[in-house]
């Protein structure tokens, strides 16, 4: 059997899962069942790495279409199949999701409480949303996408702060919410084309007038995901009171799902929908980049201000997709790699802070950059990228996306996202200002040296940041065949919408 006969996809799907079983599973004394879950655990996330790994160096970034296809009839009476694929939109994304698992979970050394449970969550999480991003039938995404909520929910719930129940619950029921009508609307594709194949679903097209009620239920669903304003009040509070791994899966990997379904559904499944209610998502995405920016402007809680931050960079997401610009459209998909890495750094670095402090309040700290010199340059970098710095990924991203919207002929949307690169470098920047600079607190001055393991992953990121920055096209280059396959819809779509 050569490589390109195993089932690489499916592996890359259950390796995680079949490690969250064998945790679950785990007998003994207690300090033995925590200490051999987590070697359990990084066995699991790191034989999800390197088969990511492999797949991104045998894979053909200039071959237009899926590759390593795995399709299998699954459940025959309604022609359901099991059918995984993967393109450069969609391996970027497996990727990423990889790399902060691995860190999430380096992240988590300090969890003493239920750390069999916590670490398997962590695996059916990582299981759950390779899924989505690999499956080409809607039945299976759809168990992958909802399937992402469970683990999730415990992760806030059982392991998050005082008011995690509430947070959790509020979670688990808005995404849940948005996501039935897409169940409604699955079902209605079936009854229209006879199938569940997205593939198959785009050849046999959908009538227009039945694509504007298919595509807002769609929307509903990645819209509270993505989130877009003014589906996103969940998400404060969401991490706010996760621990600081979840707030990294939640930010860098969960939140991306969202944008992903307008990427693989919604532009090709409903193309006249699509320019129909393009007006309508520009109007959202540059309300979500100022209202949001504004909103983190006033924050005194450290992680409540990246929460805010990571609705207003992902209104950036949506503009790029819905540009209908090849540019655009890598612009959006850089916007969500750097965001990812930006926003998991983010919440990574004041999750150092709040386990030797304690509170992740503005007003505790100050002078931070006197104690903990390597942590203060690592966290400039991370916040000179979210406020889009020149060689930094953050700026290739939203550059991108603007200069896709003003070939698009949408000048006005593109001068108003603008703004948001002008308040976010305020928010960012003070942020960054009242916690490293100024009058040292109290508490700071005893601050606990980095651990080996704090360094190494402050750098690492710190590393892929600027190295994205500089050489943009390592992360671009394997987007070119799934541009080119993409770019007849996206120029189909541009004209209905009157764009150049």
């Amino acid at each position: 059997m050569t490589f390109v006969d195993f089932p690489i996809l499916s592996a890359l799907i259950f390796f995680p899962l079949v490690s969250a079983v064998l945790i679950m599973v785990t007998l003994g004394q207690p300090e033995r069942v925590a200490l051999n879950s987590r070697y359990l655990a990084f066995w699991g996330a790191g034989g999800h790495a390197l088969l990511a790994l492999a797949l991104l160096f045998v894979f053909d970034a200039e071959k237009q279409g899926y590759q390593f296809v795995e399709n299998v009839l699954w459940f025959a009476p309604f022609g359901i199949r099991y059918h995984l694929g993967v393109d450069g939109i969609s391996l970027g994304l497996v990727l990423l999701t990889s790399g902060l698992t691995l860190a999430a979970l380096m992240c988590s050394g300090g969890l003493t409480h239920r750390v069999k449970e916590y670490m398997a969550a962590f695996m059916v999480l990582e299981c759950f949303v390779t899924g989505a991003l690999l499956s080409l039938d809607l039945v299976p995404f759809y168990i992958f996408f909802e399937g992402v909520l469970l683990p999730m929910f415990f992760i806030i719930g059982v392991w998050g702060g005082k008011e995690r129940v509430y947070a959790s619950l509020k979670f688990f029921l808005y995404t849940l919410a948005g996501s039935l009508l897409m169940f409604v609307a699955l079902v209605v594709l079936y009854h229209e084309t006879g199938s569940t194949d997205i593939i198959l679903i785009e050849r046999a097209g959908v009538e227009p007038s039945l694509q504007m009620l298919l595509w807002l239920a769609f929307f509903a669903s990645f819209a509270v995901k993505l989130p877009i304003w003014p589906f996103h009040s969940w998400l404060p509070l969401a991490h706010v009171e996760a621990p600081a791994a979840g707030s990294m899966m939640l930010a860098g990997i969960l939140l991306k799902l969202g944008a992903y379904g307008f990427i693989r559904f919604s532009l090709p499944l409903f193309p006249d929908a699509s320019v129909y209610f393009a007006p309508f998502m520009y109007a959202l995405s540059v309300i979500a980049i100022i209202y949001a920016s504004m909103v983190a402007w006033q924050q005194e809680d450290m992680k409540r201000l990246i929460a805010y931050s990571s609705v207003a960079h992902m209104g950036y997401v949506t503009l790029g997709i819905f540009s209908f610009t090849v540019q655009g459209l890598q612009g959006a998909m850089m916007q969500m790699i750097s965001h990812g890495l930006l926003s998991a750094a983010l919440f990574m670095g004041i999750g150092f802070l709040y386990h030797r402090v304690g509170s992740r309040d503005f007003a505790v700290y100050g002078g931070v950059a006197r104690v903990l010199p390597l942590f203060s340059v690592a966290m400039m970098v991370y916040t000179l990228g979210s406020v889009a710095l020149p060689g930094t990924s953050g700026f290739v991203g939203e550059f991108m996306v603007l200069h896709g919207l003003w070939t698009a002929q949408h000048s006005t949307w593109a001068v108003a996202a603008a703004s948001g690169v002008v308040l976010s470098a305020v928010y960012m920047l003070v942020f960054y200002r009242r916690i490293f600079f100024g009058k040292q607190g109290d508490k700071v001055a005893t601050l606990a040296p980095l651990t080996w393991t704090e360094r190494s992953l402050l750098v690492i990121f710190a590393t892929l940041v600027v190295l994205l920055g500089l050489m943009p096209m390592l992360y671009l280059d394997t987007l070119q065949g799934s541009s080119a396959q993409m770019a007849p819809l996206l120029d189909t779509l541009r004209a209905k919408a009157g764009g150049a």
